[in-house]
């Protein structure tokens, strides 16, 4: 469940709204904090949480700090986890289930944020209220239906949630209150978005594009000639090259 197994192309195709996302950090990130451009730079001003903009009407600063991260470490961290918890949730809910989740527990975070200082300059930003909510969810899978998630698994997100429930108050700079309602928030939609959900399983994806692919293993006398330099190929050196460049440009940026 937690274990990926999936090859590059077949996660990129299975998980669509997780690839999105993690998509959408580097790429802020880069254009923020790397090339500085000023529409980006004007994305950050207008998109960062701020208690007190809020209190002024600014209500999109609710849903805009999921998106951004205060540098590579940050948008790395999220991302990772991201990729290590999301997958399963986003087969077993779908994907329009699965973004409503994301969203409402990103939110909820940001809520939950403002509501204990409303009056107060405090910005924040990140995408760990989300993160949390995974976690929320998964929380509730293993109190009211162990029967979408097996023991070992169980035991597995239990205690990589306490680690990170403890490194919450452990660390500084984090926001405390957004994970703790971004995780409230996972745990109160879980209900009604788990209703329908059946166990994750690798094999209910390959299946379900084993027909769309079936033309593209029919007998070809050319395709072990081919299959060395195939389009797939080029995607996944092209992606591994991007991001080995990002590490790179943030390597770089933290020395000069």
């Amino acid at each position: 469940m937690f274990v990926r197994t999936e090859s590059f192309q077949e996660f990129l195709k299975f998980y669509p709204i997780v690839c999105g996302l993690v998509i959408i950090h580097f790429v802020l990130w880069f254009f923020i904090d790397i090339l500085q451009l000023p529409f980006a730079l004007q994305i950050l001003r207008e998109g960062i949480g701020n208690n007190y903009l809020v209190g002024q009407g600014e209500y999109w600063r609710l849903v805009t700090p999921i998106f951004l991260h205060g540098g590579f470490a940050h948008a790395l961290f999220n991302s990772f986890s991201l990729v290590l918890f999301g997958p399963a949730l986003e087969q077993m809910l779908g994907k329009a289930k699965f973004i409503t989740m994301y969203l409402a527990a990103g939110i909820a975070g940001n809520i939950g944020t403002y509501l204990m200082a409303p009056n107060e300059f405090y910005q924040h930003l990140g995408a760990s209220g989300a993160i949390f909510g995974l976690f929320g969810v998964y929380a509730y899978m293993v109190i009211y239906r162990k029967s979408l998630i097996g023991a070992a698994n169980s035991q597995l997100v239990m205690t990589i949630f306490v680690i990170g429930f403890f490194m919450t108050f452990m660390r500084p700079g984090i926001n405390v209150w957004a994970h703790l309602f971004g995780l409230i928030g996972g745990f109160a939609v879980a209900p009604p978005l788990l209703k329908n959900a059946r166990p994750f399983s690798v094999w209910q994806n390959r299946a379900k594009f084993a027909n769309r692919d079936r033309d593209e293993v029919s007998f070809n006398p050319n395709r072990w000639k081919n299959k060395r330099f195939s389009s797939k190929n080029y995607g996944k050196y092209i992606l591994w090259g991007i991001i080995f460049f990002l590490v790179a440009m943030a390597f770089l940026g933290n020395l000069f």
